[in-house]
């Protein structure tokens, strides 16, 4: 009914401006607040009747914001309505999460956000409190979700056993018309294409029985995870429409295990999960930044040359041609290289430990930042034993907000350092004049590589740090004006 009060918690002030326009001119009152921290003080200073909730948003996100709310017992039943980008892919396995009793997806029409909200608020203050259903279509979700996903299933195995019966079954059938037509040129009439169909039919038929659903899904299996895997349905999509961090968000609330793997061009990411926890995130094709070798070397736990010396006497003894922090591979064989670290005496077990749960989180860190790839998945396989010994237990939420704060900085910094082939040159009379004791050991070991001729991409390689901490020094150095970024020459 109008005149209820809706608040409206987004970080966005188009969207809160546009949501704001529409319901006022459809007779609600409408308050708005910036993240989860400015909701509950709102809340709390006036009960509306709907709350609108953005999902990823600075200090507090859409998640926490409904934990918070739903600990508190005098407010913890006003509806609350996701509003998500691409909802119809992330916003229907939240309803009937903490509060959350429906969604809608970004961007939406001014029809749309006024039927919606007129619908919950009809629903929840006739007090009707029915959150099983979709107050879009009144169905149950979750029975649907299930059923859909049988269904589709079952089809997707029919069809790829017809279209693979029919093929196998007119090659064969062909084969034994060639063997035929050689035994006897001269059989060349309508006998031998009758032959030929009733063959090709009989050997479709027994290729059909053959392959049923069981023998169909293991062969499949290693292809696609997500449809055949046991459990929860596969989750999947496109990072340009759904953003990574409510992907790993949903995965945390609903407590989920299994694998999500995200990929970009030849790069992959595998994150484990295991009741909703990070386990420890794995990779392929990613930058020598995120191997093991450079977080064993960043806290100083061995030797730069004892420790290229390891990996030289391990390449030989193995056959190998690699040497140096480069040789370790964020894989089975990488966990086996710590352990042989261990065994030796150079690292303690949680020594690495420590460099395993850093390595994953800034694995994490970094597809945080990407803007375009896929990912996909598949909950309930069994986790590999690396996986299962590391059992890192990391916490979503606590990655993420270090995530979210990287991003925020890393939007600073690509404002002057918008690639990694920039050149900067030192102001040699601005260094003289600070003088180096200011600068802190990182900063003078990157300061020392500035010297125009190396690349941004150079001095990652060269300084073995990460991209993130080598940009962020640069972009210090070039606030305090140590160094400029060089022009180069115009072609005449």
């Amino acid at each position: 009914m109008a005149g209820e009060l809706v608040l409206v918690i987004d970080d966005s002030p188009t969207i809160t401006k546009v949501v704001q326009l529409v319901l006022t001119k459809a007779g609600y009152q409408v308050a708005t607040a910036p993240d989860g921290e400015a909701g509950l003080e709102s809340v709390r200073a006036q009960r509306p009747a709907l709350i609108l909730l953005d999902f990823v948003m600075p200090r507090m996100n859409g998640y926490q914001f409904c934990r918070e709310l739903v600990a508190d017992q005098k407010l913890r039943d006003i509806p609350v309505v996701l509003m998500s980008a691409k909802g119809d892919q992330v916003g229907e396995r939240f309803v009937k999460v903490m509060g959350i009793v429906d969604y809608i997806t970004k961007p939406f029409s001014p029809e749309a956000i006024t039927a919606v909200v007129q619908h919950t608020i009809g629903k929840y203050s006739s007090g009707e409190d029915d959150k099983s259903a979709s107050l879009i279509t009144g169905e149950d979700l979750s029975a649907n979700d299930d059923a859909d996903r049988a269904h589709a299933k079952t089809s997707a195995l029919a069809e790829l056993r017809r279209q693979v019966s029919d093929v196998v079954g007119a090659r064969v059938a062909a084969l034994f018309a060639l063997a035929q037509s050689s035994k006897d040129a001269r059989d060349t009439g309508d006998g031998e294409s009758a032959l030929v169909a009733t063959d090709a039919a009989a050997i479709a038929e027994a290729a059909r029985t053959a392959l049923d659903d069981i023998a169909l899904g293991k062969m499949l299996g290693a292809i696609d995870l997500g449809l055949f895997a046991e459990g929860t349905p596969g989750l999947r999509g496109d990072l340009r429409v759904v953003p990574l961090a409510e992907v790993l968000q949903l995965l945390d609330v609903q407590e989920q295990s299994g694998v999500l793997t995200v990929e970009r061009s030849n790069a992959r990411v595998d994150i484990y999960f295991r009741r909703g926890r990070v386990d420890q995130a794995v990779s392929d094709g990613v930058p020598e930044e995120f191997l093991l070798g450079r977080f064993v070397l960043d806290a100083e736990l061995m030797q730069r040359a004892d420790f290229e010396s390891f990996i030289e006497q391990r390449m030989e003894s193995s056959g190998g041609t690699q040497t140096g922090a480069g040789s370790i591979r964020p894989s089975a064989s990488q966990r086996l290289i710590g352990l042989s670290l261990v065994k030796l005496g150079h690292l303690s077990e949680p020594d690495l430990k420590a460099c395993l749960t850093r390595q994953s989180s800034e694995l994490i860190y970094e597809i945080l930042r990407w803007r375009h790839g896929r990912f996909r998945f598949s909950a309930g396989l069994e986790l590999p034993p690396f996986v299962i010994d590391a059992a890192l237990g990391l916490d979503v939420e606590a990655v993420l907000m270090e995530g979210y704060r990287r991003v925020d900085e890393w939007h600073l910094i690509e404002r002057a350092i918008d690639n990694f082939d920039v050149v900067f040159l030192r102001n040699e009379d601005s260094v003289a004049q600070m003088g180096r004791g200011r600068l802190t050991r990182e900063e003078l070991a990157v300061l020392e590589l500035v010297n125009g001729k190396n690349t941004v991409k150079e001095i990652i390689r060269k300084s073995r740090m990460g991209s993130f901490e080598v940009s962020k020094m640069l972009y210090r150095l070039l606030s305090i004006k140590l160094v400029r970024r060089r022009v180069l020459p115009v072609a005449v």
